[in-house]
């Protein structure tokens, strides 16, 4: 096997079919910082992505209300995660294929990762974002974590299983 192939951190495990990683992410928006943390299973034989668990630290400002902004954190970590792993808007020459909401692909609550929430008080500051900014490192983390896992480096979300076994496919074809 390549040195490509083999998994880059300490969380990266391997069976035969399943490898797991640990992905970073850091993103900042209208001056509030993030620092995700994923740990995920990559199915290598579906290409199926499990996350796991999204660490997050989070720090935009004076915290004016801890709950309120833990709970928009776990609600953005959780779109994020749905994002990356599935949701996606098909398009042809006469528009928009994604019709309505039926099918459009979703995490189900059985899916949804344990997210666990580092705050970051700075009194000393103004508030800033406690919203949007914890969904845009998550789609990063995620990816590094894949590739921490199985040596592939996606370019393109929603990170399916389709894309991930093709990726897979060109990475052995290499080795």
């Amino acid at each position: 096997r390549s040195a490509a192939a083999q998994p880059r951190s300490a969380a990266g495990t391997r069976t035969a079919n399943v490898a797991t990683g640990r992905g970073v992410a850091i993103s900042g928006l209208a001056g509030t910082v993030v620092a995700q943390i994923a740990d995920v299973e990559v199915n290598r034989s579906t290409g199926k992505v499990t996350v796991k668990k999204v660490t997050v630290a989070h720090d935009c400002g004076i915290i004016v209300n801890p709950d309120g902004l833990r709970n928009q954190i776990e609600g953005n970590i959780v779109q994020g995660c749905s994002r990356a792993l599935m949701e996606e808007v098909n398009f042809d020459a006469a528009g928009v294929r994604n019709l309505n909401w039926n099918t459009y692909p979703i995490l189900k609550f059985r899916e949804v990762p344990e997210v666990d929430i580092v705050l970051i008080n700075h009194p000393e500051l103004p508030p800033m974002g406690g919203g949007e900014a914890s969904t845009t490192a998550v789609a990063g983390a995620i990816g590094n974590a894949i590739f921490d896992a199985v040596g592939v480096r996606l370019r393109q979300v929603p990170f399916v299983p389709e894309r991930v076994r093709s990726e897979l496919g060109k990475s052995t074809r290499k080795a």
